[in-house]
């Protein structure tokens, strides 16, 4: 069998990594935000936390909360032409 090379955080030196004033604990009110259902949100990594992220592709996109799944949100995104549904931790997503 083949061995995969690489796992989910490949090639993310600097995608998933915090500035210098950034570093520390998580805010609880960060980790415990609420989204209503229609909500823009912005894909935000917390690099610290790795429950609930999304691809790293995805980083940066702006999608809409369509509902809430367990302690996380399904957020559809739109990649080129397609319709996307992700499910994020609310630690990674920010109001846009």
């Amino acid at each position: 069998m083949v061995q995969r090379i690489g796992g989910f955080r490949r090639k993310t030196r600097f995608k998933l990594q915090k500035g210098i004033r950034e570093k520390g604990k998580v805010s609880l009110s960060k980790y415990f935000q609420k989204f209503e259902v229609g909500d823009k949100v912005c894909l935000k990594a917390e690099p610290s936390v790795h429950k609930g992220m999304y691809f790293p592709r995805f980083h940066g996109k702006v999608g809409e909360v369509s509902r809430r799944r367990g302690f996380c949100y399904e957020v559809t995104i739109k990649d080129g032409n397609k319709q996307k549904m992700l499910i994020v931790h609310p630690v990674h997503m920010k109001r846009e």
